[in-house]
C-alpha cells in the first residue's frame, strides 16, 4: 500500500475522530452559554447534516442509491424505523445528556453500548460468554461506578438526568448498531445515514421545527460554534471516518476512533473547566480501555454509532 495513502488515512481517522468528541464539547457550549433548545439542535444538526451527506454521495458516489433504498419496501421500512428508532432517539438523548450533565460524561456513557450488545447476544444465546467479554464488561461496570460517583458511595457527582439519558443513549446506541447491519450491508453508509439523520430531522420537526428559534440569542461566536458542531462534528467527522477505511484496517480505525471519548474528556476539562476527580479520571481510563479490548478483539459490530454520534 502507497505510504502516503497510509500517512493520509491515519490522519482522516485522528482528525475525524477528534471533531467527534470535540463536538459534543461545543454543543454543551452552545447550551450553557447560548441557551440553545435541545430539540431546535438536535433538528438542524440532523437535517443539514443529513442533506450534506446525501450531496457528497451524489457528487462523488454511486448516486443512484440514493433513491434505490426506498424501492425496496422491506429496506425503506427498516430505514425508517432505523431513523426515527436508531438516530434520532441516540442524538437526543446524547444531547439531552450533554445538556443536563457536560460532554465528557454523556460520551463516556454512550460508550459502554458494546457491553450493552454483548450481554443482549449473550442472553438471546447468538454468542458464548468468553473471558474476555466478562472483562469487558466488569471495566464497563467500574468506569461507569467511578465516573458517576468520583469513588463516594454515598453520594453521586453527575446530576440523575444527565446518567438517565446517557444511558438510555448507550441503550439506543446499542439498538442501531445492531439494527443497522442489515441496512449497511445492502447499501452505501452515506445513503443509510444521510437519509436516517432526514428522517429522524423531519420526525422531531414536528415537535420542533428549525425556523422556531430565538435568534437574538446568535451572535458571531453561536453561528461559528454552531457550524462547528454540524459541519465539522457531525458530517466530516463520519466522511474522514469512513474515507480513512480505504487504507486502513477496521481494527485501526477502531482503535484510533477511541480519541473521541478522550477529545471530549480533555476539551471538557481544560476548556470549559468541568471539575473532573480522580476516580472519575480512573472510570475514564476503565472506559477507554474496554473501549480498545473491543477494538482489538472485533467480536462486537462495528459501531453506527461512529456514523451519527
Amino acid at each position: 500500500m502507497n505510504i502516503h495513502m497510509r500517512k493520509t488515512g491515519l490522519a482522516l481517522v485522528i482528525i475525524g475522530s477528534t471533531f467527534w468528541g470535540v463536538g459534543g464539547t461545543v454543543s454543551q457550549k452552545l447550551f450553557q452559554q447560548f441557551d440553545i433548545e435541545v430539540n431546535w439542535l438536535v433538528t438542524a444538526r440532523m437535517l443539514i447534516a443529513g442533506i450534506l451527506l446525501l450531496t457528497v454521495q451524489f457528487l462523488g458516489k454511486d448516486r443512484t442509491q440514493i433513491l434505490k433504498v426506498w424501492k425496496n419496501k422491506k429496506a425503506a421500512l427498516q430505514l425508517l424505523i432505523f431513523g426515527i428508532f436508531g438516530m434520532l432517539t441516540v442524538q437526543y438523548t446524547y444531547m439531552a445528556s450533554i445538556k443536563h450533565g457536560n460532554a465528557a460524561v454523556a460520551t463516556l456513557l454512550q460508550y459502554l453500548s458494546p457491553a450493552m450488545i454483548i450481554l443482549y447476544l449473550v442472553i438471546r444465546k447468538q454468542t458464548i460468554l468468553s473471558r474476555q467479554d466478562v472483562l469487558t464488561c466488569f471495566l464497563a461496570l467500574f468506569g461507569c461506578f467511578f465516573l458517576l460517583t468520583n469513588g463516594s458511595l454515598s453520594q453521586l457527582s453527575v446530576p440523575m438526568p444527565a446518567i438517565t439519558w446517557g444511558i438510555l443513549s448507550a441503550v439506543a446506541s446499542a439498538f442501531y448498531t445492531l439494527y443497522a447491519v442489515r441496512l449497511l450491508n445492502q447499501f452505501d453508509s452515506f445513503v443509510i445515514v444521510g437519509w436516517a439523520m432526514l428522517i429522524g430531522g423531519s420526525a422531531l420537526s414536528f415537535i420542533h421545527p428549525l425556523w422556531r428559534v430565538d435568534l437574538h440569542r446568535f451572535n458571531g461566536e453561536a453561528y461559528l460554534y454552531l457550524i462547528f458542531v454540524i459541519v465539522f462534528g457531525t458530517m466530516l467527522a463520519f466522511w474522514f471516518y469512513i474515507e480513512s477505511l480505504q487504507s486502513l484496517s477496521a481494527k485501526e480505525t477502531s482503535l484510533l476512533s477511541s480519541l473521541e471519548p478522550l477529545a471530549s474528556v480533555l476539551t471538557t476539562v481544560i476548556w470549559l473547566k468541568e471539575p473532573f476527580g480522580f476516580f472519575q479520571w480512573a472510570g475514564t481510563a476503565c472506559i477507554i480501555g474496554m473501549i480498545l479490548l473491543l477494538a482489538l478483539n472485533k467480536q462486537v459490530p462495528k459501531e453506527a454509532g461512529k456514523l451519527s454520534a
